[in-house]
């Protein structure tokens, strides 16, 4: 395999270069348009967060102006589409449907969603859509370098990484209790089975992201060919799945979620999808804590603990979670080979001639799929 980086070492992902105060200024103008100021409202303290996120651009502002007199504005964060000179990771980004979802779910729970200010779809403002919502404060288990290997919660106590599974899980659950999910969300059903158009669109994301554009990773055909040789004979009831169910999309005052980020991959389907998801981000990281030699957080998420804290949650039982946990893993080696690809273009990788080394985790996907990966 190639030489793999040092996961402790930041990464940046190259992301479109702006003019930050032209980008204050076109704000400025927009909001002009959305609040009946006394006069052009003030835009000032922009930044792109670092850290964390590889797919739609995060701007963070504060705004000030006056409505007869008495002063409005506060603390937002702005949601971009990619233009393709980002080399987007996704094919596409339908705001709209991330905002109206978040929407919904901020009507149907007390899931703490970032309040919602503004959806803009003409592209004329910025330059790509977008929405703003309030700025929340608090801490988030950062993905670049991984909170496996030090951070708040490396340093956190075995009671209170607990404590934010624990709190992390019931906002799963939540989100999975809303009734009706596919009347409540029309923008996330479709016709047949909603399990097959999850992984149909998948296959679909890999065939534009890598296969159809000279880049097939043969590990990644296998494990769509496994999934099918393993389908569930019955995939139980379909809610609405978070998509990107894990703690580095939440933001946390002190281990209690203040604000669920990140749905631009919601959807419809068994509950299963959101477990083995949060069940693989996090040993995905954990193993590329035990690979360097260094302890990670082989206490956190394990997988039979958040089985048992959902389950009791719930009063669900979970049912076909190996199959789940190969999908998360296949799914997740879809955006490895696809951020690896985008790092080649920007000039912030080197290829390799294996095209399996494409997937970060190779090995634990091989290990998933031969039925010999180790889970304690």
């Amino acid at each position: 395999m190639a030489d793999e980086p040092d996961p402790t070492e930041r990464r940046q992902l190259t992301i479109s270069e702006r003019d930050l105060q032209g980008l204050a200024d076109d704000l400025s103008r927009w909001l002009a348009s959305k609040v009946a100021a006394d006069e052009r409202p003030r835009v000032h303290e922009l930044t792109l967060p670092q850290g964390s996120g590889m797919s739609s651009a995060s701007v963070l502002f504060d705004a000030e102006w006056s409505v007869r007199g008495q002063v409005e504005g506060g603390s937002f964060v702005a949601r971009l589409a990619p233009s393709d000179a980002d080399f987007p990771v996704f094919e596409t980004y339908d705001l709209a449907k991330q905002y109206h979802v978040m929407e919904g779910v901020a009507a149907a729970t007390d899931v703490p969603v970032p309040p919602l200010c503004w959806l803009e779809t003409d592209e004329s403002a910025l330059g790509t859509p977008f929405f703003v919502m309030r700025r929340i404060d608090g801490r988030v288990p950062a993905d670049n370098p991984p909170y496996v290997f030090y951070g708040w919660l490396f340093d956190a106590d075995p009671a209170e990484r607990a404590l934010l599974t624990d709190n992390t899980l019931a906002v799963l659950a939540e989100i999975h209790a809303i009734p009706d999910p596919a009347a409540r969300f029309p923008m996330l059903d479709g016709p047949g089975q909603a399990l097959r158009r999850h992984v149909d669109w998948h296959r679909a994301w890999y065939r534009w992201a890598l296969a159809d554009d000279g880049y097939p990773i043969p590990l990644i055909e296998r494990a769509f060919d496994w999934l099918d040789a393993h389908w569930p004979a019955d995939p139980g009831p379909d809610v609405l799945s978070w998509g990107d169910s894990r703690p580095g999309n939440i933001i946390y005052d002190g281990f209690e979620p203040v604000a669920v980020l990140d749905w631009e991959m919601a959807g419809l389907g068994p509950r299963e999808l959101d477990i083995a998801w949060i069940i693989f981000i996090h040993r995905f990281f954990q193993d590329l804590a035990t690979r360097f030699g260094q302890p990670g957080l082989p206490d956190f998420l394990r997988r039979s603990e958040v089985v048992a804290k959902y389950e009791e949650l719930t009063g669900y039982t979970v049912r076909d979670l190996d199959f789940y946990l190969v999908y998360a893993a296949l799914r997740h080696g879809i955006v490895m080979a696809r951020v690896k690809r985008r790092m080649i273009h920007f000039g912030e990788d080197t290829d390799t001639p294996d095209r399996d080394d494409y997937v970060m985790h190779r090995a634990s996907l091989e290990a998933l799929l031969d039925g010999t990966y180790d889970w304690t």
